[in-house]
Formats: C-alpha cells, structure tokens, sequence
C-alpha cells in the first residue's frame, strides 16, 4: 500500500473511531437500559443551580438544593474504585431529602 493510502486510511479510521465509540454514549441508549434521567414535566425542571460541596480526593462531593417547599435534597457524586481482589467497583450516588423550614 502507498504511503497516501495508508495516510488517508487512518485519517478516515480518526474521524469515523470516535463517532462510533459516542454512539453507545447516547441518551437513548442510557434509557434504554434505565440509566437515564427520569421524564420532567413540560421537558424542562426547576434548574437553579445546587452549592456544591468539594470534598478532598478519595471522597464523594457533595450537592444540595432546595428540591420543594420545605424540602432539601442531597447528593453525592457517584465513586469509581477497586475492590480487595482488584476488580472495577462504581458505588452508585447516594441522594436523601430532608425538611428544612428554611426552603420555600
């Protein structure tokens, strides 16, 4: 194979590899498999944005907001790991909702 060919087979292998390792990371697909956010009312949800906590390496940050009147939700991120045999580990994120007066 000339070097031409070979040049413009890999440049059409760059541009075509990535679209197609996306594919699988579509929104469709994570609803599929029950993975994707739930539906919203009216396709647009209250989106003030949440403090967010930072916690130092190794731990899950933290969000919280006002999620309804007289009502604050919590969130941690989710965590990537290793267990004791070396296995890949993802802990899913943990989410609470509290009473908190202060929430209008």
């Amino acid at each position: 194979m000339r070097p031409a060919g070979r040049a413009r087979r890999a440049a059409v292998l760059l541009t075509v590899l990535p679209v197609l390792a996306m594919a699988g990371c579509s929104q469709s697909h994570d609803d599929k498999r029950g993975r994707g956010d739930a539906p919203v009312l009216g396709g647009r949800g209250e989106d003030s944005p949440a403090q967010v906590l930072h916690m130092p390496d190794g731990f899950g940050d933290l969000a919280t907001k006002c999620v309804g009147p007289g009502q604050r939700g919590y969130s941690t991120t989710r965590w990537f790991g290793k267990d004791d045999d070396g296995n890949d580990v993802t802990l899913p994120a943990q989410t609470a909702v509290v009473p908190d007066p202060d929430c209008r």
